[in-house]
């Protein structure tokens, strides 16, 4: 049989409207709801209290930083998730940038690759009930010199899935070889390879394959009959991704979208950009960019696009929602689970 897709959303913890989201999704049969973090609310808090709010959609960090806690800390607050959820918890790592782990976290935004493997092995050696013991490069485990000793958590032995937020090829590799689940994002399906070859070659290096994980991108999901005005403001979003979501020499998602054939289209829009030129950069994005990140359309245009992440092996859709208040949110939700429905069954049916 083949592989189901699933749905995603992403949580709100703040307000009625957001809890009667996150239990209506529930209700629709969504796979997961997902907390961020930037500067601001953090990704763990929501999640304890949405826990005790539904009873079966699963819970993830979408995502908490790599450094602004320790391995343990995350560790901790993973098994307190767990029992708290009945095992419900997902733990989404990235390593987010400089901007914030320097300017907000105070931490070097030194080795983040490697800050996120010693993270994770340091977690399931926690989480699985052994003795604390660790050398690596940025951690080590007691700290040599000191009073620590070795110590096993004292909360019983669990499992915590790993899903990592990753873009670059080094990053994929580690997402292929180590986690349970890849965070994607800046994903076009027609370009699928920029991303899935290296996550395959991470898997296949630690005997697993792709399908050993859960491959989730996000998508703005539109049910109209205006593709292109659609597609052309959400393409001018992406001028603030290229110029603002990091600095003129590091820009991950910018980056990405590099490597799937936007290079000098992207680069002039962050010129743009950073020169405050913001409304000529918004309207120099191209209107296939909002079209190929996004489900827009009728039905029958998002079941297209939907087989199309399928057969490329995306197996979860995060969605964003459109419209101004609950009803309308949970009327397109609603409407995307139907369509999904509708894909899974061919695909069924084709095997």
């Amino acid at each position: 049989m083949a592989r189901q897709m699933r749905v995603a959303v992403a949580a709100s913890a703040y307000g009625e409207d957001g809890v009667a989201f996150v239990q209506e999704a529930e209700r629709l049969g969504v796979h997961s709801v997902w907390s961020a973090e930037a500067w601001g609310y953090d990704a763990l808090t929501p999640l304890a209290y949405l826990a005790a709010k539904t009873s079966t959609i699963r819970l993830g960090s979408g995502i908490a930083q790599v450094g602004a806690r320790t391995p343990a800390n995350l560790a901790m607050t993973a098994m307190s998730m767990q029992a708290l959820s009945n095992d419900r918890f997902i733990l989404g790592l990235g390593t987010s940038g400089p901007q914030v782990i320097e300017g907000w976290h105070g931490i070097p935004f030194r080795s983040p690759i490697q800050r996120t493997r010693e993270t994770i092995e340091i977690l399931k050696q926690i989480v699985s009930g052994e003795k604390l013991e660790y050398s690596g490069e940025t951690y080590q485990l007691p700290l040599p010199g000191g009073q620590g000793k070795s110590i096993r958590a004292a909360a019983p032995a669990v499992e915590v899935p790993v899903y990592i937020a990753s873009l670059g090829p080094a990053n994929l590799r580690l997402t292929g070889e180590l986690a349970d689940g890849w965070l994607g994002t800046s994903f076009i399906p027609e370009s699928a390879g920029v991303f899935l070859d290296d996550l395959r070659v991470g898997a296949e290096s630690a005997g697993r394959s792709l399908d050993d994980l859960d491959l989730q991108v996000p998508a703005a999901v539109e049910f109209t009959d205006d593709v292109d005005e659609a597609a052309a403001r959400h393409a001018r979003g992406y001028a603030f991704t290229f110029g603002a979501m990091g600095s003129r020499d590091q820009n991950f998602y910018k980056n990405a979208f590099s490597r799937q054939g936007y290079s000098e289209i992207a680069t002039e829009i962050q010129q743009l950009w950073i020169d405050g030129k913001r409304d000529e950069a918004r309207d120099l994005v191209p209107v296939e960019i909002g079209l190929k990140t996004n489900l827009l359309g009728t039905p029958e245009m998002i079941g297209e696009r939907l087989r199309l992440y399928r057969d490329v092996g995306i197996t979860t859709i995060r969605a964003g929602l459109p419209g101004p208040d609950l009803t309308q949110r949970l009327l397109a939700l609603g409407r995307l689970m139907d369509v999904v429905a509708e894909v899974n069954a061919d695909a069924n049916a084709s095997v």
